[in-house]
């Protein structure tokens, strides 16, 4: 624990943390997004037990920084490309984010049908395990940036904590206004979009500068904040999307 009594690693413990709370933004709206199709009583514990598991995963991958590095180790050769461990994470999860953000459009705009009613336990179930996988893919790419930034051990947990509990602080917020705004939540779910192509080319060495992408993202934010001000001053209704029923509504 040296590291405490040198400005050299509270420069490095506040820049890897305000990477880490930057990197868990996605990890936050998808959070959001899957607790919102839950009934509200149950949200909050969704929201913690998911960022839990993200802080659990985290910490877990970096006591195991010799596999980690294994993950980067090339298994097979595809059209002359290596292909690794991470690589194959990283594809599995930017299919995943694909799918389920365009899931997620469709049934906002045109509605999804309920086969039964008797869902409760095992809506909870699947958002909880939703959130187990992409959290294993985002804790990934977590883990492997704090890896290429600090050197010492200590120094990536206590970042990593120091995120985790922002994100726990700040989620309940971010869920409640993006569940408020509907056209905030499409603008997340195609943010979901834009970040499952970019951990696809990832998976196929393709890096896209994060810089980019958040870039866009601003942009966006900020279009959109403009444009629910302008709304509110004109004293405009709200688009209203479709509403998946709860187990408790059905």
């Amino acid at each position: 624990m040296d590291w405490i009594f040198t400005p050299e690693g509270w420069v490095a413990l506040l820049t890897l943390t305000s990477l880490e709370i930057v990197l868990g933004v996605d990890n936050i709206i998808f959070i959001s997004i899957l607790a919102g199709k839950l009934p509200e009583k149950e949200q909050p514990r969704a929201r913690f037990i998911g960022l839990a598991l993200a802080l659990f995963g985290r910490v877990a991958l970096l006591l195991s920084l010799a596999w980690i590095m294994k993950l980067t180790a090339p298994l097979f050769q595809v059209l002359g490309e290596a292909i690794s461990g991470r690589d194959l994470i990283l594809l599995f999860g930017g299919f995943f984010l694909l799918a389920k953000s365009t899931h997620e459009i469709h049934a906002k705009l045109e509605g999804v049908e309920e086969s039964n009613g008797s869902q409760g336990a095992a809506t909870f179930r699947s958002v909880i395990i939703q959130i187990l996988i992409l959290d294993l893919v985002f804790s990934l790419d977590s883990v492997i940036t704090a890896v290429g930034m600090v050197d010492q051990v200590p120094i990536m947990i206590t970042a990593i904590v120091i995120a985790i509990l922002f994100m726990m602080v700040s989620a309940k917020a971010v869920s409640e206004f993006i569940q408020k705004h509907p056209t905030v939540k499409m603008l997340a779910l195609a943010f979901l979009l834009m970040v499952g192509v970019a951990l696809i080319a990832e998976g196929l060495e393709f890096h896209i500068p994060r810089g980019y992408i958040y870039f866009a993202m601003a942009f966006s934010v900020m279009v959109e904040m403009l444009n629910l001000r302008l709304r509110k001053a004109k004293d405009v209704e709200p688009v209203v999307l479709r509403k998946t029923p709860s187990p408790e509504e059905i």
